[in-house]
């Protein structure tokens, strides 16, 4: 699984780029007119928001609090230091927790059978396989710290205990998280964007050119956030 890992770290950044596009493959609905009734829509919109919402929120609290640099380095899985301290505390790998429970929830969001059986399977696959590689390398370079850790705190499922003093004890970097989450966000968003739009006519009573309308109108307003976080972190405008 190790050298899986290895080889997927590698191109990880492709690899959520497809599961994004892949939201829109067509298939069977996961949930259908025929069993849930004619307001079927409302069960995968309201059910996929509060999944991806919450992903983002996990994203979002890690960031702010503790981020760690764990980006690799030319390729390969990289670490300058074990970061124990924030949401991390809680969980060894709160960020890949906040990516699986992003993509999960957008595909419940697509009401995609095909997505939901078949791609987040593969999604979950892959996250392990990079999370053993990182262990790995994690393990080899701080060595018994790393293992004390470990013990300590769960790979996947969040401990809850004492969480309301470690957001008591630390500070919310808000300018970190808005420089570091910003292409995310985006893309998330945009994605949302036409998912509702696009899959769920209810949205808009049929009326398409309402429809065009509000993406002419939404994905722009996203497009120019984007820009413009991306010039103030280029500039130096807004620093962490």
């Amino acid at each position: 699984m190790i050298p899986i890992g290895n080889f997927f770290f590698r191109y990880r950044n492709f690899l959520f780029m497809f599961l994004y596009l892949a939201l829109f493959i067509p298939s069977a609905p996961l949930f259908s007119p025929e069993v849930f009734g004619v307001n079927y829509y409302m069960l995968p919109v309201v059910l996929g928001l509060l999944i991806t919402v919450s992903g983002q929120l996990i994203r979002g609290a890690t960031i702010g609090l503790a981020y760690i640099i764990r980006g690799g380095k030319e390729g390969k899985v990289y670490a300058e230091e074990l970061v124990t301290r924030g949401i991390f505390n809680h969980c060894r790998n709160p960020l890949y927790v906040g990516n699986i429970l992003m993509l999960c929830g957008v595909g419940v969001l697509s009401n995609s059978l095909l997505y939901v059986a078949v791609f987040i399977p593969f999604f979950l696959f892959v996250y392990q396989a990079i999370v053993l590689a990182e262990e790995n390398f994690l393990r080899n370079k701080f060595g018994e710290q790393y293992d004390r850790y470990t013990k300590a705190v769960n790979r996947w499922v969040p401990r809850l205990k004492g969480i309301s003093a470690t957001f008591k004890s630390m500070e919310f970097k808000w300018r970190r998280w808005i420089l570091k989450e910003y292409n995310t966000q985006y893309i998330w968003l945009s994605g949302i964007t036409l998912i509702l739009l696009l899959k769920y006519p209810q949205i808009t009573n049929g009326d398409v050119r309402l429809r065009n309308i509000l993406l002419a109108i939404i994905l722009p307003l996203l497009g120019f956030a984007y820009l413009f976080v991306r010039y103030l972190k280029k500039s130096g405008k807004m620093k962490e």
